[in-house]
């Protein structure tokens, strides 16, 4: 009894190992069975070449025993009309004898031939079989990896959901801050860059405006323009200090 238990406990262990690696990849399950049935169309074929080859010595056979009746019977008219019926009566027994021999073989052949003939019809309907089998395996597996693959898609399509709570979220979050920082710092050197732009410009427009009225200066001094040209008052060329009207009179 323990035995027993022991038996069926393996069994069944062993019958799950065998349903796990049945329903592991079923494409290729299939694919077995098929070239097993292929092998064995194969096998029956050459079975069914090897019995012919029966078949046809059953049907020489017999075209000789239909020879060779025929020529008895040819024989013993012959004699028949010979008078000779002593040699006439020995062929006749033996037309008796090739006759009887004839109808067996005749109806070997017929037996025979039906029995071919109903396997050639058998091996033409497994070979349909099969060959619907092999349009089934591609179908099933075309379906199932494109069925693997919507079911992969459709999985994938649900993770690629952008929340802070995600993976995608949070890379998300990490390129934003990124894009945010590179855009600040460029803000920065832009900053920076026009910094002290204005002073720069008014001390520009500062030694701009005193070249000029040097420059102006210098031409009243040299007497190549009248202050009045110029555009320069006239006690603007005056180096010394202001002397009274009644003085210089």
């Amino acid at each position: 009894m323990i035995f027993g238990k022991l038996w069926r406990s393996l069994m069944a262990q062993i019958n799950k190992i065998a349903n796990f690696f049945w329903t592991a990849d079923p494409i290729a399950q299939m694919q077995y069975e098929y070239d097993q049935a292929v092998a064995q169309l194969k096998e029956g074929r050459e079975g069914l070449e090897q019995y012919r080859a029966l078949v046809e010595r059953v049907s020489r056979q017999v075209a000789n025993d239909r020879q060779h009746v025929a020529k008895l019977e040819a024989q013993v008219k012959s004699y028949l009309q010979s008078g000779d019926r002593e040699t006439a009566s020995r062929f006749a027994l033996e037309l008796q004898r090739a006759r009887q021999e004839l109808r067996e073989n005749e109806g070997q052949l017929q037996m025979h031939e039906t029995a071919y003939n109903n396997n050639v019809t058998k091996i033409k309907h497994a070979a349909q079989k099969i060959g619907e089998v092999r349009n089934k395996i591609a179908k099933y597996d075309a379906e199932l990896k494109m069925s693997k693959a919507e079911a992969e898609m459709a999985q994938l399509a649900t993770q690629f959901h952008f929340d802070v709570t995600t993976d995608f979220g949070q890379i998300e979050q990490v390129i934003q801050d990124k894009i945010s920082l590179n855009r600040a710092k460029a803000r920065v050197a832009a900053d920076l860059s026009s910094a002290g732009i204005v002073d720069i410009q008014r001390e520009q427009a500062m030694e701009s405006a005193l070249a000029e009225q040097a420059l102006r200066e210098f031409e009243i001094q040299a007497g190549l323009v009248t202050p009045a040209t110029a555009g320069v008052p006239e006690a603007a060329k005056e180096l010394g200090p202001a002397q009274p009207l009644e003085e210089k009179q």
